[in-house]
């Protein structure tokens, strides 16, 4: 092997080795006392504590992602426009990472008076889903809204003029296992679902 073969071999592994994902949102500095002593540390926002109703009618909180690296998103399920789209690319996902317990898909409905637990159930059936990986889920309008606008930084919210009476974001957002949103992909694009998959890959040996 020739000197300069090495050195790009070398520079290549080296690369693989640095490769992380970034932690989006605004971070705040806050004051903290470490070893007695005060300083400043940056603090990124992680996804708040929640509690929804899911797909089998059974009470779903941040618990049940404890430990994961995991895809979220906003749909409803009389969606005529992005979400077909969506939940096609999403089992591409499912399909990747399937046999991984350290991976979950958490869909949020933005339409909870139509998308009771038994619609989202027919709805998981229907895309022929089998195990607890992939997630829907249910609850307050608002607070659907506000952890979607807010923390996962989509859109999410009822509007008359748009198809369906809603207007919602096509992202999948990937949050790492601390509850930090490590990145946001187009869900409506193969291109973007693919690399979505590669950066979970990466996330998951962090």
């Amino acid at each position: 092997m020739t000197t300069l073969m090495a050195c790009l071999l070398l520079l290549t592994i080296v690369a693989c080795k640095q490769k992380k994902l970034p932690i989006l949102g605004e971070p705040d500095t806050v004051t903290k006392v470490v070893d007695g002593k005060k300083t400043q540390v940056t603090e990124y926002p992680r996804i708040p504590d929640y509690a929804f109703v899911n797909h089998k009618n059974q009470p779903f909180t941040q618990k049940q992602m404890e430990g994961k690296v995991y895809v979220a998103d906003f749909f409803f399920t009389t969606c005529p426009t992005i979400c077909p789209i969506m939940k096609s690319n999403m089992l591409t996902v499912l399909e990747r990472f399937k046999d991984n317990p350290q991976v979950g898909i958490l869909s949020h409905t933005i339409d909870p008076e139509h998308d009771t637990p038994a619609v989202l159930g027919k709805y998981a059936d229907d895309l022929g889903l089998k195990g607890d990986m992939w997630q829907f889920v249910t609850g307050d309008r608002e607070k659907i809204y506000d952890i979607g606008q807010k923390h996962y930084m989509v859109s999410a919210m009822a509007d008359p003029d748009e198809p369906g009476g809603f207007i919602h974001s096509g992202s999948f957002v990937l949050v790492d296992k601390n509850r930090y949103v490590r990145g946001i992909y187009d869900g409506t694009s193969k291109e973007s679902t693919a690399k979505l998959i590669e950066d979970m890959t990466v996330l998951l040996k962090e």
